[in-house]
């Protein structure tokens, strides 16, 4: 089978993983085998192929474009994401994370070049150069990945898995689907009957979401906990809960971590925006970092060891929705999290949208236009902070702000300490769990002083050495005061 050149950096490093079987390279990297045409996870069991007849692709779409397909014992496509990807800033991993996003299947590769800052042709080469396929191959492989995890972990009819994973007809759908596994969708089903997940009603599905372990559920929940909006989210039971607002219409979640997993309850009132929302809980759980580099890294440092040591896999939470970061982060300027709390609570109330099936959640946080339209005055904190957050609000309404995971990160902070009443550690912040930045520390924080001080670190400046994951030593500092004070002023919102 000819193919395209591999496209790792060092072949010979990926062949020992591949050796060893080793789990931690999972969707790093796909092992394509030329004579038997398919491409596998490093870990897959099977007998490890010759040296000579494998190649090395960084994505399945490039292994796919490339003419192999998945295998249907070690299943490549339901690895966890790319930690690469994830957090580079570059174009591809931008262009990444809006695929996954389903910006393609929404706006077309027109709309995603456009979200770069480049031309359809130009951006398409720079993919194909970086990752082995062009941004339609790249939607196609992510598409077929959703459509399978449909099929083996739900009962949902496939004309609903077809429209759900962003195929514009049936016939496409089974024709790729063919085409990537060399297998039906029944055959894929009667498989891998028996799997966990369900379609309960209209609009209901339960999915797993793969996880890099190791993972620290306890602490990421602890957080998530402290800071949640009343109405909008809730934490209980080792569950996380909240309302979504989505792109073709809205939905509420369930996450609930596993011991290698997360399952994912969703109720959508739109299954087109499936893939949407499994993205957006993707980024708000980090499941797709590389704990064991990160947890490598800041271990190798005296002051931080002993904590990595305390929470190995800690994550960084994210969000699903920028906007309703950087209201908390306005909010949250030199208040205590549970007055926070309660500001976020009174917007959510007066410019949120009510919702009536999402028990006992009852509201979508505001929209950028709404908080926009309101009359900074009367918001309920002090007029300079409202008309901050009015003029925020007013600036994502425009676009002149774009506050996701596709926006250049450099950029976008530079816009927003242009706006009156943004700081270095708002738009900091914003970076941190908008952005999804992993080097972002926040020396002038109230509750990073008291746990450096805690932890005998005399000089912010030290924390340099813990790049370039800084925001996950952040987060260790945070959680050595046990998780995020609530009565700590300054402190993360």
């Amino acid at each position: 089978m000819e193919t395209t050149k591999a496209l790792v950096t060092d072949p010979d490093r990926c062949y020992r993983a591949v050796l060893g079987r080793d789990r931690r390279f999972d969707g790093v990297f796909y092992t394509a085998v030329h004579t038997t045409g398919i491409y596998c996870r490093p870990s897959c069991p099977a007998v490890t192929p010759r040296r000579k007849n494998v190649d090395f692709f960084v994505t399945a779409a490039g292994a796919q474009t490339a003419g192999f397909r998945a295998c249907r014992r070690c299943r490549p496509d339901l690895t966890p994401g790319s930690p690469e990807w994830d957090v580079k800033a570059d174009v591809a991993g931008r262009a990444m994370r809006m695929i996954a996003d389903g910006v393609v299947e929404r706006e077309g590769v027109k709309g995603l070049a456009a979200r770069a800052g480049y031309t359809s042709r130009h951006l398409n080469r720079m993919l194909t150069e970086q990752l082995g396929a062009g941004p339609l191959a790249l939607a196609r492989a992510h598409r077929a990945q959703t459509a399978r995890i449909l099929i083996e972990t739900t009962g949902m009819g496939f004309a609903d898995v077809a429209f759900a994973a962003g195929f514009s007809s049936v016939r496409q759908f089974n024709a790729t689907i063919c085409d990537v596994y060399a297998a039906t969708p029944t055959t894929l089903r009667h498989t891998n009957r028996g799997r966990a997940g369900s379609l309960t009603t209209a609009g209901a599905v339960t999915v797993a979401l793969a996880v890099r372990e190791p993972f620290d559920s306890t602490a990421l929940l602890a957080f998530l906990a402290a800071r949640t909006v009343a109405g909008v989210e809730a934490v209980g039971g080792g569950a996380y809960r909240r309302t979504l607002r989505l792109p073709r219409g809205r939905g509420a979640v369930v996450l609930r971590p596993q011991r290698d997993s997360v399952r994912c309850s969703l109720t959508l009132t739109d299954l087109t925006d499936l893939a949407a929302a499994v993205e957006r809980c993707r980024r708000l759980l980090d499941l797709d970092a590389d704990p064991v580099a990160i947890d490598a890294h800041l271990a190798s440092s005296d002051d931080l060891r002993p904590l990595v040591v305390r929470h190995p896999g800690m994550r960084v939470p994210g969000h699903v929705d920028g906007f309703e970061v950087a209201v908390r982060a306005i909010v949250g300027q030199q208040i205590s999290v549970a007055g926070a709390r309660t500001i976020a609570a009174r917007l959510t109330e007066e410019f949120g949208e009510a919702v009536d099936d999402a028990i006992p959640l009852t509201h979508l946080f505001p929209t950028a236009e709404s908080i926009a339209a309101a009359d900074p005055e009367r918001l309920p904190m002090p007029s300079a902070r409202g008309r901050s957050l009015v003029g925020v609000a007013a600036a994502v309404a425009a676009g002149d702000v774009v506050l996701d995971r596709s926006a250049d990160r450099r950029e976008v902070r530079a816009a927003l300490v242009m706006l009156p009443g943004i700081g270095p550690w708002t738009a900091d912040y914003i970076a941190l769990r908008a952005l999804g930045d992993p080097d972002v520390f926040l020396p002038t924080d109230l509750g990073v002083r008291q746990g450096l001080e805690r932890l005998g670190v005399d000089d912010p400046k030290a924390s340099a050495a813990w790049s370039p994951w800084r925001s996950y030593a952040l987060m260790h500092v945070w959680a050595a005061l046990g998780g995020g004070d609530e009565n700590t002023k300054g402190s993360a919102r």
